[in-house]
Order: structure tokens, then C-alpha cells, then sequence
């Protein structure tokens, strides 16, 4: 058996595979869990992220609001599934307590790391950047130094130190959609200053799923044969670009490795919600809850930049298909230097 690290979560979302499904990761049958208009000022709430907080779980979400431009918002909930998202936007300080609001927010990720959950965004900063603040009570919010300069999106942080480092996956890119699109990992001895670029993975592979762009999903999830982390990538069709997600499994001491990856997506756009809404066509992950103690795993992810979805999987059997259906892409993991 798989072992994962993290705290006994009995209390996380789950449902059995259904009898006529084979797929390695099924949706959640009462999709989607977050539609339309789910606060007074927001239109829709997707591409959120959510960890578990004193007995229960907070998310934050991002909400694109009626004038257009996204924001972070806080959610509670008691079952992971049922959101109380609050309609007032996260209010940002800077270290000195001063008012640090930026003009737009997107995509975030939420992870706790020795005791402070970190929420790693992208923002305006002379154009798309990431972001990022700290909060212990999810009430009030402190933004610390940006980590790069634009444009750079999905950025990830692991959930603990590796070799004292605090390690970072993002996707360097330029103002739009870009004609590149590769995973990187960045350390930093103190959360101020990033070095020690390294690529991890490029775009393509052996599919065109992800032949357009990739970029970083869930925090990874730590398990004794490596870093389980789910990931997008983008194809571009005659119709669209279209996002699923597949699955890595990297290096324990050194994420620049590649060790696995999917040569198919996991899920893709196939239902109404994922095939329709804003921007159709879009499946998008960006958290996980896992419990170690049953090897169970939940995929927060947004469905047509319009709804939060939800699907699961186990460990065991989706770290088995990962190593018999792994093909690397030229150029993954050709910098993993220690």
C-alpha cells in the first residue's frame, strides 16, 4: 500500500466508483458542487482552492465578479461540498499593514506550511504575476514579497521544506496564451528570494492533450514513492483550446526529477458543465484532499471557467497507472541538478 503524508482526514468528500466506471479518476455524482451567481456580487466561482481548517474545511475562491475582474473570496464548510462563500472580497495588508489590494486575482493555491497557510495567486504587477500572502485565522490576510517578475501563472508551493528549501512550481509565460507553456521549480531559503530555476516538465508528450501549454495543479501530494502532482494541459483545436488534467509522480529529494507521467488525461471535458459555460471546454485542478489512512483522494477543480467540480481517486490505483502508462516529454526533468 501507498503511503501519503498528512493528517487522518475521515471526514473528506468521497463516493465508491461507480459499478459501470473503469476510468482511474471518476466525477463526483451531484457535480457541479458551486454554480452561478454564488454570492450577491460574484457571477460565477471556479479555479478555488480548499484545505482543511479546525475540524471542518475553508476554501478561497475565485470569483469573477459582475463588472468582470476576479477576486479572492473566503468559503467555509462543514463537508467540502457545501459552500457558505462570503460575498466581501479578501482585503490584503502589506508586512507594514498598509492596504495592498490588487486590481485583479486568480487561481489560487492554499497551503500550510509550519503553521502558516500560504495562498499563492495571480495578480496584477505590470501584468500577470504571482502573488502571495499569508493568513493563520482566514480572517485576516498579509501579502509578502512577489516571488517573480511577469508574466508567470500557476504557482504551486510543496507543502513542506525540501533540503531546508521552500520550493515553488510555476509557469513562466507572456501576456496572453502563450505559444510555450512549461512546469519550472524555484527554492527559496526564506520566502523572499527565489533561485535555483530548474525546468521539470514540458509541454507535449506523447498526446496532444497537452502539446499547447501545462502548468502545475493541486499542492503535491507527498507519498513514499514521490511527489503525486496533478497537473493541466492544454490543446488547440480547431474549435479552442481545451484543458484536462493528468498526473505526475516526482523525486521526494529532488521534485526536478520526473519519475512518472501520464501519457493520457485523467479527465477531460466530457459532461455539460465542463463543455459549456464561460469559456467551454475546460477542466482545471487546483486542490486536492487526500486521507492517508484510506488512500482516498479528492480533486477540487474548475469545470468551464463557470463551476467548481469535484472527482476522486485512490492512490493505489492511480500510482500503479501512472508507472505502466508513463511517457515523458523530451526535455523533462534535463535539469534536475541537486
Amino acid at each position: 500500500m501507498i503511503r501519503m503524508t498528512g493528517e487522518s482526514l475521515p471526514n473528506m468528500p468521497w463516493q465508491d466508483r461507480p459499478a459501470s466506471c473503469t476510468d482511474i479518476v471518476w466525477r463526483h455524482s451531484e457535480n457541479p458542487i458551486i454554480g452561478w451567481n454564488p454570492t450577491p456580487k460574484s457571477a460565477r466561482a471556479f479555479n478555488s482552492a480548499v484545505v482543511p481548517f479546525e475540524g471542518a474545511f475553508v476554501g478561497v475562491f475565485r470569483a469573477d465578479h459582475k463588472h468582470g475582474k476576479p477576486q479572492l473570496h473566503v468559503g467555509h464548510s462543514k463537508d467540502a461540498l457545501h459552500w457558505d462563500i462570503q460575498d466581501e472580497e479578501i482585503h490584503w495588508v502589506d508586512e507594514a499593514g498598509l492596504p495592498y489590494q490588487p486590481d485583479y486575482s486568480y487561481d489560487p493555491r492554499v497551503v500550510l506550511i509550519e503553521g502558516t497557510y500560504y495562498i499563492i495567486w495571480c495578480a496584477d504587477f505590470g501584468g500577470a504575476a504571482l502573488a502571495v500572502g499569508t493568513t493563520k485565522d482566514f480572517r485576516s490576510f498579509v501579502r509578502i514579497e512577489n516571488p517573480f517578475i511577469p508574466f508567470n501563472r500557476n504557482g504551486v508551493f510543496f507543502p513542506r521544506k525540501i533540503r531546508g528549501k521552500y520550493m515553488l512550481l510555476s509557469r513562466p509565460s507572456d501576456s496572453g496564451h502563450t505559444p510555450f507553456g512549461d512546469i519550472f521549480l524555484s527554492e527559496s531559503p526564506d520566502m523572499v528570494h527565489w533561485g535555483r530555476h530548474r525546468r521539470v516538465m514540458t509541454r507535449g508528450g506523447a498526446g496532444w492533450w497537452q502539446a499547447t501549454k501545462i502548468g502545475g495543479g493541486a499542492v503535491p501530494i507527498e507519498t513514499d514513492e514521490g511527489w503525486l502532482m496533478f497537473y493541466h494541459g492544454v490543446s488547440g483545436t480547431c474549435n479552442g483550446f481545451v484543458y484536462s488534467f493528468g498526473a505526475a509522480l516526482l523525486d521526494l529529494e529532488n521534485p526536478a526529477k520526473v519519475l512518472y507521467r501520464t501519457r493520457d488525461y485523467l479527465l477531460t471535458p466530457e459532461k455539460p458543465y465542463e463543455t459549456t459555460g464561460f469559456v467551454p471546454n475546460v477542466c482545471f485542478p487546483c486542490a486536492t484532499l487526500h486521507d492517508p489512512d484510506t488512500g482516498r483522494i479528492a480533486i477540487y477543480y474548475g469545470a468551464a471557467d463557470t463551476y467548481v467540480a469535484v472527482a476522486y481517486t485512490q492512490v493505489d490505483e492511480l500510482v500503479a497507472h501512472l508507472k505502466t502508462n508513463s511517457v515523458l516529454a523530451p526535455g523533462d526533468a534535463d535539469d534536475y541538478r541537486g
